[in-house]
């Protein structure tokens, strides 16, 4: 079943099987992230972009922000800033822009989006739990 007599270590979870497992996790979590982010959008409300993003966070409106993987380092730090000063929650989502995008329901690419009214989703409860 497993060998230790080569590296004298338990290769019981090998590690392409242990990418595997964490590649699952990580895709389950994205699907949860989407299906929530969906409906946001469908019952609650969310402003998508940099510059709605950044007057949301300064009027204190946003309850959550989702920056996408892709979004320039600057940005990104200036986000999380204006976000520790409002006591907002961040996530960072795994996917890129334009993953991003779609998951929002939009054909057009969104780097950073923040949930100002949550609707009937749990996204502003979950998410800053995940990020711990």
């Amino acid at each position: 079943l497993h060998d230790e007599s080569k590296t004298g270590v338990n290769s019981f979870l090998s590690p392409p099987t242990l990418r595997k497992m964490v590649a699952n996790k990580q895709k389950k979590t994205q699907e949860g992230i989407n299906s929530r982010l969906a409906l946001v959008m469908k019952s609650g409300k969310a402003l998508l972009g940099y510059k709605e993003t950044l007057k949301t966070l300064r009027n204190g409106e946003a309850k959550l922000i989702i920056i996408a993987q892709n979004c320039p380092p600057l940005r990104k730090s200036e986000l999380e800033y204006y976000a520790m000063l409002s006591d907002t929650g961040v996530h960072h989502y795994s996917g890129n822009n334009v993953e991003l995008g779609t998951a929002c329901g939009k054909y057009f690419t969104v780097s950073t989006l923040s949930v100002t009214d949550a609707g009937d989703s749990d996204i502003v409860r979950s998410m800053p739990a995940e990020q711990k």
